[in-house]
Order: structure tokens, then C-alpha cells, then sequence
């Protein structure tokens, strides 16, 4: 039986804890492996370094069940799941350092008829990458006919942060297989935890399957992002402008914002632009929009604080998207640098209820603070409403001199 496996899963972050936690809950026995020795003692004593509902009650069970153990390193496994990041170069192209050294880390352990799944959001062609460094690394692991003695295959994630331990059950499920025989196993163990459908391809397609996902995302909330701008320059109010429209049964507007966040949507399209730079205009236009609009929002808090000679300016939210505490890529972060480096006079309070502390680049400019959810608005010379947070949605319009509401909430 499948649940007499165990799997080792390679990096404990976003994704990477909730898939062991899930399949402990299954009866899997899940070795977890992360390079962050605090996030390994957290696990271990069955707590979750990070805010996503109800994954904290997994683990707490795994734990306890004696389901699920971390380390630093991996152990020799049936399966192993590879879920660390791929950020993106200063030339926009993908960074595969992290996928290179849990593959070059897990080689050691590999038996014959072992199954190596790469999870991490990646560009085309990365899970035969993969597979290379492994080989290369254990070459005892290929026959002398070439064939590999272990299986690869590439199954993304597709959850929505806050709805993690919900959407790895229900969500249809894309298996691709370096080999037919890789996907088919891969199969078998997603079947223990995912009700959704599981559909098999080969690595490269569900490898681009992920990537054309976020990228449809992205293009249409840069169309969103790009009314926004027009409609400000027109006296339109765009928010009044998408609900008219969006009355039409074919058309369906997402909601501007202050830029794109995220692991996925802001980082994903430009894989598909790396791997074919001549064909890629629109997704990469797209992108341009999404990461110029921050540029956008820091023109209006300029104009706001013109002439004050040391500006109050409070910022609500800092996360990517509301009512999580996953601040990767988000345009909130970037505004804050930019407003304390621009206006190094100025008070930048930020707002965020989902975090302890800021992070580093914030935290070491002294013109920074982390502010509670008390904060008199009022005291402040200009108020940026950057992420909707539920906890927000219950404050009223503040009446200081300037507001600038990325998000409609106070229209």
C-alpha cells in the first residue's frame, strides 16, 4: 500500500509543510528537510512557523502520531517531494540554485525504483535539469543502457495561500512524468490526500501548465492595473467603472491594486519570457504593467506630501494579498523602501497586523516603524490603503489631509 511509504520533502516553507502535513494525516510517514534549523525545531515540537488556517492542527497530530519528523537532512526514502524556491536572477531569468542543491542533497540517499517529484514552480525542462544533477551525482543510479534506475516527474502546486489544507484536497491535480511509469507513480501518491481529478502529462507541459496559469492571472490584472491608471487621469472612479462592466455575462474585470505579489503571479510569467524572449509580448508587457504600477502609487503619496517638511505617512498593509502574513514579492514592501528613502524626513508607520516584525530591509531604515492596529489615522499627513485585510474593512475613511486607496475599500 501506498501509505506504507515514506517520503522525504525538501524544504518547509509555503507549500512544502502543508503537502507533508497532509500526507501524514493520511497515515504517510513524512521526513521534512529544511536548511533553517528554527523552522526544523518548530516543526518537531509540532508547531507552524508561518499563518496559514488549520495547518497548525495537522502537524500538531502528525507530530504527535509520530507521522512527521524534520531534520536538516534527508534519510533514504521511497519518495521525495522538492518544494524550495525559484526566485527569479536580476535579469529576470530563473534562479534554479535552490532546485540544484536539494537535488545534489538528496543523491546520496537515492535507492533504485526511488520517485523524485519537483514540486517548485519552474520553467520549462527544469525537472530534466534536475534529473541530470541527480545522475551526474549518482552515476551507479543509470543502466548501462542509459536508463535511469529512479523515476522524475513535475507536479505543481496550485493552492491559494490561506486556503492551502482546502485546495491540496479538492483542487484537480496536474501529474507530468519524465517517463509514463514516473507520472503513474506520482499518481498513486497524490491519490492518497487529492479528491480532485488527477490529470497525467509529461514533466514539460505540467511544467508550463503552472506557468500559463499565473500568467493568465497576471495579464488580467494588468488590465485591471492599466484602467486604473487611465481612469485616475480621466476623473473616472475605476472600481464604479469594472462593476458596470462586469454586468455583462462575458466579461469578468479583476480589481486593480498597488502592483502584483507573490511567489507565483509576480515571479511566474517571466520563466515563459526567459524560455522564448521573441514570442512572449504580451505576457511580458503585462508584467511591465504589474511591476510599474508601485511607481504609480509612490507618485500620488508624492504629490500628497509635497512641501511638508517631515511628513507623517501610515501605510496599511504590507503582505501581498489579504489576510495572510506571506510578504514575499509584494508591491507593499517596495512602496515602503522607496517612500523612507525618497523622504528620509519623513515618519513611515506601516500598518501590518499579520506580522511581528518588519523585514530586514525595512527594519534597518530608521525612518520606519511597525505600527499597531490602534494607530490614530487622523495624525497622519497622508494614509495609503495598500492590502484590504478583513481587519482594515472596519476602520473608517480617515479625514487626514491625504488618502490614497489602492484598493477601492473606502470609495
Amino acid at each position: 500500500m501506498i501509505t506504507d511509504t515514506t517520503v522525504v520533502v525538501m524544504g518547509l516553507g509555503y507549500i512544502g509543510l502543508p503537502t507533508a502535513a497532509i500526507l501524514s494525516s493520511r497515515g504517510v510517514r513524512v521526513h521534512g528537510v529544511d536548511v533553517n534549523e528554527q523552522v526544523v525545531d518548530a516543526v518537531n515540537a509540532g508547531t507552524v512557523p508561518f499563518v496559514e488556517p488549520d495547518l497548525g492542527g495537522y502537524v500538531q497530530q502528525a507530530v504527535a502520531a509520530g507521522k512527521l519528523s524534520a531534520s536538516l537532512e534527508p534519510i533514504t526514502a521511497d519518495h521525495y517531494v522538492i518544494a524550495v524556491p525559484t526566485p527569479f536572477l536580476d535579469d529576470r531569468t530563473p534562479d534554479l540554485s535552490y532546485i540544484r542543491a536539494a537535488a545534489e542533497k538528496i543523491a546520496p540517499t537515492l535507492e533504485p525504483g526511488a520517485l523524485v517529484i519537483l514540486e517548485s514552480t519552474s520553467p520549462p525542462q527544469a525537472t530534466q535539469q534536475m534529473s541530470r544533477w541527480i545522475l551526474d551525482a549518482r552515476p551507479d543510479l543509470v543502466r548501462a543502457d542509459g536508463e535511469a534506475l529512479v523515476y522524475f516527474a513535475h507536479c505543481p502546486e496550485r493552492v491559494l495561500p490561506g486556503r492551502v489544507m482546502v485546495e491540496l484536497v479538492t483542487n484537480d491535480r496536474i501529474v507530468g512524468g519524465v517517463t509514463p511509469r514516473a507520472a503513474e507513480m506520482a499518481k498513486e501518491l497524490y491519490e492518497v490526500f487529492c479528491e480532485g481529478e488527477i490529470l497525467l502529462t509529461d514533466d514539460v507541459t505540467a511544467e508550463m501548465a503552472k506557468l500559463t496559469e499565473n500568467s493568465f492571472r497576471d495579464v488580467n490584472i494588468a488590465f485591471a492595473n492599466e484602467l486604473s491608471v487611465i481612469c485616475e487621469n480621466l476623473g473616472i472612479d475605476v472600481w464604479e467603472l469594472i462593476d458596470l462592466a462586469n454586468h455583462h455575462p462575458r466579461v469578468n474585470i479583476l480589481q486593480p491594486g498597488p502592483g502584483v505579489g507573490g511567489h507565483c503571479i509576480a515571479v511566474d510569467p517571466w520563466f515563459i519570457v526567459a524560455a522564448d524572449p521573441e514570442r512572449s509580448r504580451l505576457i511580458r508587457t503585462a508584467r511591465e504593467v504589474n511591476d510599474a504600477k508601485p511607481g504609480w502609487v509612490l507618485d500620488r503619496v508624492h504629490e500628497a506630501i509635497a512641501g511638508r517638511e517631515a511628513p507623517v505617512v501610515t501605510l496599511l498593509g504590507l503582505a501581498f494579498k489579504p489576510n495572510i502574513d506571506d510578504l514575499r514579492e509584494s508591491p507593499a514592501r517596495e512602496i515602503a523602501a522607496k517612500i523612507a528613502d525618497q523622504h528620509p524626513h519623513a515618519t513611515v508607520r506601516v500598518v501590518e497586523p499579520h506580522v511581528d516584525a518588519l523585514p530586514s530591509e525595512l527594519a534597518n531604515r530608521k525612518n520606519i516603524e511597525l505600527s499597531p492596529m490602534t494607530t490614530d489615522l487622523e495624525a497622519s499627513d497622508c494614509v495609503v490603503l495598500l492590502v484590504d485585510h478583513n481587519a482594515f474593512k472596519m476602520l473608517d475613511r480617515p479625514h487626514s489631509p491625504a488618502v490614497v486607496d489602492t484598493r477601492g475599500m473606502w470609495r
